[in-house]
């Protein structure tokens, strides 16, 4: 026994014993490998026989998103009476959609990702848009029963006013021929039943009748009308129509039974065509109704051939995938087996001539190397490792060996450390300034890209409006230049013919001729301020960007209505309230008209989308809101302030300190670019001013802008 553990001690004996091991371990090793290569095979096939037929609730997606694109036209169509069928059988078909989706989420992995995500979008979207079809139809519904309720009064309406105008005209013809206000009464002399004011009075309920008829047949026309744009001009002459039964009513006096009579029922009448919520606002509701259900309708088709080319792109890459995976699966596997096979003959081999060539020959060997390592570190060399294995006295020595080294190679690297260490931050210094210099960079190229392609749009939209424009306001001057001739020829007309006194047709002339001469300024002057729109327009499309004095209030009143009208095209129904406090006393200001108008514009904009979405919030809720801004300007010494105060929706202090940033923005996607403000700060500083914001969630937003009175030295406007 102490013959045995002394020769355990030897290092010749601890070779035989590692190399043994060594040997042992390969083959336990090999073994190892050998029965997980065998089953990588067993997965292989698994993959092959089961994950490709997981493609087929993709496929099955599809067909069910078909079904519910299919189903989605039969709600536009449906009545009344078969409407709760038809929701029921498209929320199946929704369920039965929506468990699809489920069997495809829990199948995806990593690999397509991309593809289930273009699934899953689409079909969320589909399902809101059927979602909001299905609302929309429900309120097409009331909006038609409120439709039958206002026919139902008009025609109550139309037989009232009817048979009191038909009577009236009945007895005034019957007086104005015999002189009989009734049987059982004596007739009136000739000069009283036959006369101008009785005359007159005949053709104003003529009128009447007619103008009731008229205003009746445009409010139920109107209900038959298709297109909003086809709707405005019944809305139009309606309104004429009333303006006309005022003046008949007026002519007859206060007084008059039949003008006592029929008034209420006009009242009603135009209550009926022109309020808010009946007649033609509510076939305006109607119209917008369809229009909205035929765009989702579209948009379903649309998100229905995405969904299917997303499945068909997920069904050929998953084919192909496997594929692949087999072929190499299979051609890995064959490898490791030939490779293990080698690995075992090898070690076996290296084994058995490492114990017989080398046994003798390691310990001098083990001592050479070391010796050899300990002369090159007295010469200075201390980075090659001192690696000498094992648990025995050389091994030790060669580990205390190593410390030393390491120890020796620290103080040289700590030194090396401290002298890159300068030399790095010197070129951290380098690239932070040279990275400061290509975001500026970058900045300005966007800036330039945006606001070129801005006024290119501008100038083009401008020229087409501007032709039309100019028609409008030269035949409105010309037709008041015929009038003011009519108006000439007939007062000599007058002069020269004997008119009685008692003739009233010279007023009722002179009062149409003064009607339109006022209507025809009023045309001219909308068409002068529309004009003056697009003058801006082209300015803000023509960028000179030179600098001069001019009334700053001119600039923020005219883009504040520019910006106002440019929301209120997008969405007629909204309306802003704007309170202008312009100093008139301020000094002219040094600035570049076209890109401090862009502020301005851009300033507004956020307003009018601010407040807008506060309106529809309190709509939802059935709270009273009227969107309102206030634009108000002063002198600061030699500074002018802008401010800018709506009361919409606000915003909270994370979103406020990051609104100037480029590309950031609260807005949808396809609502805002994150620029706006990013280049309206920027115009600003080239101005040598400054943008204050101050905000409160769900109260108000307070932009004030302060600019220099003159161009600041060293400063050129963005």
């Amino acid at each position: 026994m102490n013959a045995l553990f002394r020769s355990l001690r030897r290092l010749g004996t601890r070779l035989y014993l590692g190399l043994g091991g060594a040997v042992l371990l390969t083959v336990v090793a090999s073994l190892v490998g050998w029965f997980s290569f065998h089953r990588v095979g067993l997965l292989q096939d698994v993959v092959n026989n089961e994950s490709i037929p997981d493609m087929g609730a993709a496929v099955r997606a599809a067909q069910q998103s078909g079904s519910l694109v299919a189903q989605a036209p039969l709600l536009t169509a449906a009545t009344i009476d078969n409407l709760p069928q038809i929701k029921a059988d498209i929320a199946r078909e929704r369920a039965a959609f929506e468990q699809q989706l489920s069997a495809i989420s829990a199948s995806s992995d990593i690999g397509e990702e991309d593809y289930f995500a273009a699934i899953q979008t689409n079909a969320q979207t589909l399902i809101a848009n059927v979602g909001i079809i299905e609302q929309e139809v429900d309120d097409r519904f009331l909006l038609l029963e409120r439709a039958d309720v206002v026919k139902a009064d008009l025609a109550s309406l139309q037989v009232g006013l009817e048979s009191a105008l038909v009577e009236a005209l009945d007895d005034q013809l019957f007086f104005l021929l015999t002189g009989y206000r009734a049987l059982n009464a004596p007739p009136a002399s000739r000069d009283l039943h036959l006369n101008e004011i009785q005359i007159t009075r005949y053709r104003h309920l003529t009128d009447l009748q007619s103008n009731a008829s008229l205003a009746i047949q445009d409010l139920a026309n109107a209900f038959a009308v298709t297109e909003a744009a086809r709707l405005e001009p019944l809305r139009e002459r309606s309104e004429a129509t009333r303006r006309r039964i005022d003046r008949s009513l007026q002519a007859l006096g206060q007084s008059d039974p039949i003008s006592l009579q029929v008034s209420p029922m006009f009242d009603r009448l135009f209550e009926l065509a022109l309020g808010e919520d009946t007649g033609f606002a509510l076939v305006a509701e109607i119209i917008g109704s369809d229009s909205r259900q035929a765009a989702l309708l579209e948009t379903n088709q649309e998100l229905g051939v995405a969904l299917l080319s997303a499945v068909e792109n997920l069904v050929l890459d998953r084919g192909s995938q496997a594929r692949t995976a087999s072929a190499m699966s299979t051609l890995a596997i064959a490898t490791g087996r030939t490779l293990l096979l080698v690995l075992i003959v090898v070690s076996i081999v290296g084994a058995l001539l490492i114990a017989w060539l080398f046994v003798g020959r390691l310990l001098l060997r083990r001592l050479a190397i070391l010796s050899r390592r300990m002369r090159r570190m007295a010469d200075g060399d201390l980075e090659g490792e001192v690696d000498i294995s094992g648990a025995d006295e050389i091994a030790d020595m060669a580990a205390a060996l190593e410390v030393f080294r390491r120890h020796a190679l620290e103080v040289q690297r700590l030194n090396l450390v401290e002298k890159l260490a300068e030399e790095l931050q010197g070129k951290n210094d380098q690239l932070e300034q040279v990275l400061a210099e290509l975001e500026k960079a970058q900045d300005q190229v966007v800036t330039q890209e945006k606001l070129a392609a801005l006024g290119e749009l501008t100038a083009g939209v401008a020229h087409e409006i501007r032709n039309p424009l100019n028609f409008v306001k030269n035949f409105s001057e010309v037709s008041e230049e015929l009038l003011d001739e009519m108006q000439e020829e007939l007062q000599d007309l007058l002069t020269d013919a004997e008119v009685p006194e008692e003739d009233d047709r010279p007023g009722y002339l002179k009062e149409i001729n003064d009607d339109l001469t006022d209507n025809l300024k009023r045309i001219r002057q909308h068409a002068d301020r529309a004009n003056g729109i697009v003058e801006s327009m082209l300015r803000m499309g023509r960028d000179t960007g030179e600098w001069v004095k001019i009334d700053i209030n001119n600039i923020v009143d005219e883009h504040t209505r520019l910006a106002f009208h440019s929301a209120r095209a997008k969405d007629p129904d909204f309306q802003l309230h704007m309170e202008m406090d312009l100093n008139t006393d301020l000094p002219e200001v040094e600035v570049v008209p076209q890109n401090l108008g862009r502020v301005f514009l851009n300033m507004v904009s956020n307003a009018c989308y601010a407040t807008n979405l506060r309106r529809m919030e309190a709509q939802s809720t059935n709270q009273i809101y009227m969107p309102t801004l206030k634009v108000s300007t002063w002198l600061e010494g030699d500074r002018v302030a802008i401010r800018m105060h709506d009361n919409g929706t606000g915003m909270p202090d994370e979103v406020k300190e990051k609104i100037f940033n480029p590309f950031f923005t609260t807005k949808p996607t396809n609502e805002g670019t994150g620029l706006g403000l990013a280049l309206s700060s920027d115009i600003v500083r080239g101005h040598g001013g400054t943008i204050e914001v101050e905000s409160e969630p769900g109260e108000f937003t307070e932009m004030t802008v302060r600019l220099p009175l003159v161009q600041p030295a060293g400063t050129a406007a963005s």
